[in-house]
């Protein structure tokens, strides 16, 4: 098992192949997919052949950007996974933030404690200039996470999705937070991150 990153609750680690029944059944949850798919389920074959390879790619050509398989640091159980990856091909400058927890881990603080840590990394290890976050509007949850983080509202947009699911005729929101804010703010700040 190869660590990225630990936290005082959370080990955020590199897929493996190992892990292709932990994401199918994530995403097969109505609730954990109800803002991305409208609680459509993701085909195990997509997960084989589209979403575990893309992610072990990942690793291959930025090493230390991507997403992370996050498990509890006691007892071990699969929680999800968080995305901190390059939002435009070899520039490391700026990268997404995202997440997908199981519904067992919500409103348990897991995602705030994983997207800070990742923050922290981000600007001070990874040369990382500037993290971009987005959801739906009606995603009030992952809202106040990125909130709770430090990343600030951008804007809302309307994307041209070929199926409507509940909630997207008010569009996406983008959250941003650049290393100079997050000096400002947080750069003393204690985020609870141990290194692997």
């Amino acid at each position: 098992m190869t660590v990225f990153l630990t936290t005082e609750r959370l080990v955020l680690r590199r897929f493996t192949a190992a892990d292709v029944d932990h994401l199918v059944e994530l995403d097969g949850d109505p609730e954990v997919m109800r803002h991305l798919t409208g609680g459509r389920p993701t085909a195990r074959e997509q997960v084989e052949g589209e979403l575990l390879p893309l992610y072990l790619a990942h690793y291959r050509r930025y090493g230390d950007l991507g997403w992370w398989a996050a498990e509890e640091r006691a007892g071990g159980a699969f929680l999800g996974w968080f995305e901190f990856r390059p939002t435009r091909e070899g520039d490391r400058s700026e990268v997404e933030l995202g997440y997908r927890l199981r519904r067992a881990a919500w409103g348990l603080g897991y995602a705030t404690e994983g997207v800070r840590a990742l923050v922290r990394r981000g600007f001070t290890a990874l040369g990382v200039r500037r993290v971009v976050a987005y959801t739906m509007t009606v995603n009030a949850g992952s809202r106040r996470v990125m909130e709770k983080t430090g990343l600030s509202f951008v804007r809302t947009f309307h994307e041209d999705y070929p199926e409507a699911i509940p909630g997207s005729e008010h569009g996406e929101v983008e959250y941003a937070l650049t290393a100079g804010q997050w000096r400002a703010r947080d750069g003393a700040a204690r985020s609870g991150i141990l290194e692997p």
